[in-house]
């Protein structure tokens, strides 16, 4: 148990097991209420053993300074106890949070942050200063590159008798606070000036050298084991730094392990070079290997930075390793040609929405680098591979002066009824997905790619990627459904009894885009009740029910739809169906899905699935915005009911279709609602119950006329191969 004096003369009792704990030792306490950065505990009094504990004496780990854990922090005696320890230790920087976007590649470093920051008017850029380092003595080193277009520009230089081991406190606390662990004075070197100015370099131990080092062409299997201790196979299309013993570097992104520095390390090459930004990404992304120098690499570094860049790490290594620099030998030329682009003012106010004064405009670009001539040809800097023209030139001028400055107008608004802007295919679209949602079904939004394995359930797919992000997303989908089955098995396996999932979108065939609709019954279609006992499950029926609709909902016919086999090998063959409009025009494909497809995906039980193809649903001019008005028949409808034995292979919209169609002027409706097929039928047979909805127009109907329908109703079945049951 310690008692702490916290400088305000009221001392403090805390339990604390670090074995460096004594008497008038002065260390960082952290009071209650305060916030442990390593694990983000909030202290608070608490009993320890039964003892009392008012706060935490704190380790150097805890305070995330180091890895250091096992004793408390120890301070110089003459520490002013009482102050904030984030102010003694000058800790207390402001933090500066930036999310970089691929195209700012010059605020991959602080100078670059720093200027832009300046150019906003937080502070004065002060440019790095690059100090003139001479060399002693020629490089003893040939350095060459001999592949131009992967790497245009390779210098180096030696230096000699350097001493290896921890970089200073400051460069650690530096690298610390930018999130960087620090490894070795050589090594945090290189590092540093990568954070400070956005420039990558690399130190190689000369002593692991052998003849040569040279930027080249990889050779077609050639390997190489990386810092990370992983071992790479490289092709003919990515650049490496090697020497006459082999591969040392993956040029642009990561050093060989065995050429890397050590504590025995008394000779280093220190090499800087500009790496094409298409190679270094390409290599990256074939290799699958991520660095913060392929970060800086591939967005562009500044071609004019090598000289400058190779005096300050210099410089660094030697105010902090000691040694003798070597001359330098610049291999190559960098491609530092400057871009010009022709501006006028005007275009700020009529591209950027603000009217920005020729002066403040100068002012801005110049802050950040460019350079103005008195006609207004603005050269643009070496780091600002991003610019290309003058609109680019006019987001610089209103980034600066402020996004939240360019006034809000509303745009014009013409006299009248505004026309429709919607396409037919659109308007087809948000009718089959407001009419999905009614029914309730849930939207699902699944990404476009799919595994192989899940395309090949659905025939395959025609379209792969190349460089697909992961393997799970490499093939183009062939159809919206394993996308609705992988989200239905996810719910399921979180406990969901009943999925009913919908998507629309695009599935990919050979030829071009198709325009679907998708859904996916799965699980409990009612929850089991006291009137029913068990739970109803999803069938056939059900996707028919919701293909329907959702095809009504589109404005098609569906009374006269052709229901017809053939529905897809995923589907299964005895329990799905497809509905066309004519014989070879496919509205839609349902069913229960195929056992194995189901396995697949890890689906047990019945998994009803359904495709709309929408892109198939001819597109209809609407006549105008109004319905017409509802006018209900005079007369009232009759109703007459039909039990027909017909064979059981016989489909009953066939019999429905005939029955309907063979008269027209007084059938307003025909409706299945029995099937039945037991005792009283024949084998081989089943009854269907068929509701004829009958409706007059001018008087209502005699005995005689009732009767005549009703044997046109059954002659129309016979002709199906229906009889009327006795």
């Amino acid at each position: 148990m310690l008692t702490v004096d916290c400088g305000d003369g009221n001392p403090l009792q805390v339990v604390c097991g670090a074995p460096n704990a004594r008497a008038g030792l002065v260390g960082v306490f952290g009071v209650e209420g305060a916030t442990v950065p390593a694990n983000g505990m909030v202290l608070k009094k608490t009993a320890i053993r039964g003892v009392e504990s008012n706060g935490m004496m704190c380790s150097v780990a805890e305070l995330e300074l180091g890895d250091d854990h096992d004793g408390i922090i120890e301070l110089p005696a003459d520490a002013p106890v009482g102050m904030a320890f984030a102010e003694y230790a000058e800790a207390n920087d402001p933090v500066i949070d930036v999310a970089i976007t691929p195209n700012r590649q010059d605020c991959m470093g602080v100078m670059g942050i720093a200027r832009d920051l300046a150019a906003a008017g937080l502070g004065t850029f002060k440019p790095v200063e690059v100090p003139a380092v001479a060399g002693s003595y020629p490089c003893p080193v040939e350095i060459r590159t001999d592949d131009p277009d992967g790497c245009p520009a390779f210098y180096g230089r030696v230096i000699r008798g350097v001493k290896n081991g921890p970089s200073p406190d400051w460069m650690q606390a530096r690298l610390k606070a930018a999130g960087q662990r620090p490894i070795s004075a050589l090594v945090d070197c290189t590092n540093y000036l990568m954070l400070a100015c956005g420039r990558p370099a690399h130190a190689y131990d000369l002593a692991k050298l052998n003849g040569a080092v040279v930027a080249r062409r990889a050779e077609e299997g050639e390997t190489v084991t990386a810092l990370n201790g992983k071992d790479y196979t490289l092709t003919a299309e990515m650049t490496v730094i090697a020497d006459d013993s082999g591969v040392h570097d993956i040029a642009g992104i990561m050093g060989g392990e065995h050429s890397g520095c050590s504590e025995d390390t008394t000779d280093v090459l220190l090499e800087i070079a500009y790496f094409t930004p298409e190679r270094i990404a390409k290599t990256g992304q074939a290799l699958a290997l991520t660095s913060d120098a392929r970060s800086r690499f591939e967005r562009g570094v500044d071609p004019a930075f090598l000289d400058d860049g190779l005096a300050l790490l210099t410089d660094l290594i030697v105010q902090t390793c000691g040694g003798e620099p070597s001359d330098v030998i610049r291999a190559g030329q960098p491609p530092v040609e400057r871009k010009t682009i022709a501006y006028d003012t005007a275009r700020c106010a009529a591209l950027g929405g603000i009217d920005v004064p020729a002066d403040r405009q100068k002012a801005i670009l110049q802050s950040l680098g460019f350079e103005v001539a008195s006609d207004w040809t603005v050269t643009v800097p070496t780091w600002r591979r991003d610019i290309d023209g003058w609109a680019d030139l006019v987001e610089e001028v209103v980034r600066i002066v402020g996004l939240d400055n360019v006034v809000s107008i509303p745009l014009p608004r013409a006299d009248g009824v505004a026309k429709p802007t919607a396409t037919l295919q659109q308007s087809l679209e948000r009718k089959v997905h407001r009419a999905a949602a009614a029914r309730g079904l849930n939207e699902a939004i699944n990404w476009s790619f799919l595994p192989q394995k899940e395309a090949d359930a659905f025939g395959g797919g025609t379209w792969s990627l190349d460089n697909p992000i992961s393997e799970d997303m490499k093939v183009m989908r062939p159809s919206l459904l394993p996308g609705l089955l992988s989200a239905a098995q996810r719910n399921m396996d979180r406990g969901a009894a009943s999925v009913r999932l919908f998507e629309i979108g695009r599935r990919y065939l050979a030829d071009c885009e198709r325009l679907t609709a998708g859904i996916v019954l799965a699980g409990e279609k009612t929850p089991r009740g006291w009137s029913s006992g068990k739970a109803a499950k999803f069938d056939a029926f059900d996707a028919k029910a919701e293909v329907i609709a959702l095809l009504a909902a589109a404005g098609v016919a569906t009374e006269g739809l052709m229901v017809l086999g053939d529905a897809g090998d995923h589907y299964h063959p005895g329990q799905s169906a497809t509905l066309r409009m004519g014989p070879k025009n496919v509205l839609a494909a349902f069913g229960s899905l195929h056992p194995a497809t189901a396995k697949t995906f890890d689906l047990d039980g019945a998994v009803i699935a359904a495709e709309i193809f929408l892109d198939a649903i001819p597109l209809k001019k609407g006549a105008g915005f109004m319905r017409p008005a509802f006018t209900p028949p005079a007369l009232q409808a009759v109703t007459r009911d039909f039990a027909f034995l017909v064979p059981e292979q016989l489909h009953a919209g066939d019999l429905v279709r005939a029955i309907k169609g063979c008269d027209k002027d007084n059938i307003a409706a025909v409706r299945l609602f029995d099937r039945f097929a037991g005792q009283g039928v024949p084998d081989g047979q089943v009854s269907l119950a068929i509701e004829v909805s009958l409706q007059p127009s001018d008087k209502s109907y005699t005995d005689d006329e009732l009767k005549a329908i009703s044997d046109r109703v059954v002659t129309a079945a016979s002709k199906q191969g229906a009889a009327l049951r006795g």
